[in-house]
C-alpha cells in the first residue's frame, strides 16, 4: 500500500482543500481515512444481495455508497467532535492528523443536515418497512454514541457494543438490494468484528481519556487486557461467520493473530493503529471478491 492514501506514512492533507476552508475543515472532520469504515459494508452487502452485474449499480446501490461514503461521516464524526470538544484538547491525535471542533454554526449546520440526508436516503429504499428501522438505528447509535443522555462512549463495554452502528450500512444495503435482511449470523459476526475494532482503536486514546477522566472498556481493562479483549472479539467474530461460510472465518482469523503479533512484538500501538484501515481494506476487499464469484458463477467459493 506504499503511496497509497491508506499508507500510513501519506500526506492525505496535501490531497484536501485547506484546512481554513469549511469544505477542507469538513472532509478533516469526516476522518477521509475512515470512510470506508461505513462505506466498505455497502460494498460487501451489495456483493452478496446482487443476483447480476446490473444490480451492483442500482441506483438504491450507489446512493447507499455515496451517502456512507462522505456525508455519513461527517454526520457521525462531527456529532464526536462537537461533544468531544473539552476531551480532545488533550488529544495527541488532533495534532496532524484530525481536527478539533471549532465551534462554527456552519460545521454544526453540516452536521445536522448530513444526519437528515439519512432519512430521506430511507425514503428511496425498497422495502422501507425493512430498511427504515436499520436506517433510524443507525442514526440513534451514531448520535447516543458521543451525546447524552446515553453517551455510550463513556460507558465501560456498551462503548464497544454500540459500535455495532458499523455494520448497519451493509444490512441497510444488502435488504435494499435483495428485498430481505441478510443472515443473523453475519450481522452477528460484523457485530463482533466491530466492537474488537473500536476498542482496538481506543489504546491509544488511554492516558488522554484517563487524564480527561472518561471510562472506556479500554481504560478500564488497561492495555494488556484490552489486546485480549479484542483477540477475543475477532476470534467470536470468526467463529460466528461459520454459520454463513468457512471463507468469512478463514478471512477473519486473521484478526486475532495479527493483534496477537502486535501485544508480543511491541510494536507501538499508536503506530498500529494507522494500519488498520489497510488491513480493513484488502479484508474487505477479499470479502467482496467472494460475493462477487457466487454471483458470477453461482457456484461456492
Amino acid at each position: 500500500m506504499s503511496g497509497g492514501v491508506l499508507d500510513p506514512e501519506f500526506d492525505l492533507d496535501a490531497y484536501l482543500p485547506s484546512e481554513e476552508t469549511r469544505t477542507g475543515y469538513l472532509l478533516r472532520l469526516s476522518r477521509p481515512r475512515f470512510w470506508l469504515y461505513l462505506a466498505g459494508p455497502v460494498v460487501v452487502g451489495v456483493a452478496y444481495a446482487a443476483d447480476s452485474p446490473a444490480e451492483l449499480f442500482s441506483p438504491v446501490a450507489l446512493l447507499a455508497f455515496a451517502y456512507f461514503l462522505v456525508p455519513a461521516n461527517v454526520f457521525l464524526y462531527g456529532v464526536n467532535d462537537v461533544y468531544d470538544a473539552d476531551i480532545d484538547q488533550l488529544n495527541p491525535k488532533k495534532e496532524d492528523r484530525e481536527v478539533r471542533y471549532e465551534g462554527s454554526p456552519t460545521v454544526l449546520a453540516a452536521v445536522i443536515v448530513s444526519g437528515a440526508a439519512a432519512l430521506v436516503l430511507a425514503l428511496f429504499l425498497d422495502p422501507l418497512d425493512l430498511t427504515l428501522p436499520v436506517v433510524v438505528a443507525w442514526l440513534l447509535l451514531s448520535i447516543e454514541y458521543s451525546a447524552p443522555p446515553l453517551r455510550f462512549k463513556t460507558t465501560p463495554f456498551l462503548d464497544s457494543v454500540s459500535n455495532g452502528l458499523y455494520v448497519l450500512p451493509g444490512v441497510i444495503a444488502y435488504t435494499a438490494v435483495q428485498g430481505a435482511y441478510p443472515p443473523l449470523a453475519a450481522v452477528a459476526g460484523g457485530w463482533l468484528w466491530t466492537m474488537g475494532m473500536h476498542t482496538f482503536s481506543a489504546i491509544p486514546d488511554i492516558e488522554p481519556d484517563r487524564e480527561a477522566g472518561i471510562r472506556t472498556t479500554a481504560t478500564v481493562l488497561g492495555k494488556h487486557w484490552t489486546y485480549v479483549y479484542c483477540g477475543l472479539a475477532w476470534a467470536a467474530a470468526a467463529l460466528a461467520f461459520l454459520a454463513v461460510h468457512p471463507f468469512f472465518t478463514a478471512v477473519l482469523v486473521a484478526y486475532p493473530a495479527i493483534v496477537f503479533a502486535i501485544a508480543r512484538s511491541g510494536v507501538d500501538v499508536g503506530d498500529a493503529y494507522w494500519w488498520y484501515p489497510a488491513i480493513n481494506t484488502l479484508a474487505g476487499m477479499v470479502i467482496t471478491m467472494g460475493g462477487l464469484w457466487v454471483m458470477l458463477y453461482g457456484v461456492p467459493f
